[in-house]
């Protein structure tokens, strides 16, 4: 299975939350003509709120994220795109901790055949370290699956085997057959 990695640039602020207050910040990117990736607004506690967003790029996108109160984010982020399978989140999560990386966020969504997630990281070395371990976790193929055991049902225990057939007794000369 090919994926692609591809290290991503994510704007962030902090905000009241209320009504209306992530449609304020996607108001000036709209009107640069920012094409947005992806959007992640979430509350908090204590009536607060954030917003993420990628990418944004040249000039007038820029200044409107600035206008709109974003900011580069100290994450670092990579955006994993690829055929999708079951258990392939599994895989990534399970190899990225064996490999001793802490994730700062994950989004993901799976949309038919395809899948793309975006994986957050404290600092560009762990999220260099984690594009290989990525890699190399997208590509193995899925562990086979153990034949599942019939359970047995309401705690009886299972049937026993049917009893062995009794020889017929030897036919006793002169008897006749019914």
């Amino acid at each position: 299975m090919t994926v692609t990695v591809k290290k991503l640039g994510v704007w962030r602020r902090d905000l009241k939350d209320k009504v209306g207050a992530l449609a304020a910040v996607l108001e000036p990117l709209a009107q640069a003509g920012s094409d947005l990736q992806m959007v992640v607004g979430y509350s908090g506690q204590g009536g607060k709120a954030a917003v993420q967003l990628f990418p944004v790029k040249g000039r007038k996108s820029i200044a409107a994220a600035r206008e709109a109160g974003l900011a580069a984010a100290s994450a670092t982020a990579l955006m994993v795109e690829g055929d999708n399978k079951p258990g392939l989140g599994h895989a990534i999560t399970r190899a990225v901790a064996d490999a001793g990386i802490n994730l700062a966020f994950l989004s993901a969504q799976a949309l038919g055949k395809k899948f793309v997630a975006v994986f957050g990281f404290a600092d560009q070395t762990e999220a260099a370290k984690a594009a290989g371990v990525i890699r190399k976790a997208a590509a193995m193929k899925p562990a086979a699956k153990a034949p599942a055991k019939p359970a047995a049902r309401g705690g009886a225990k299972p049937a026993a085997k049917p009893a062995p057939k009794k020889a017929a007794a030897p036919k006793r000369a002169g008897a006749k057959a019914k």
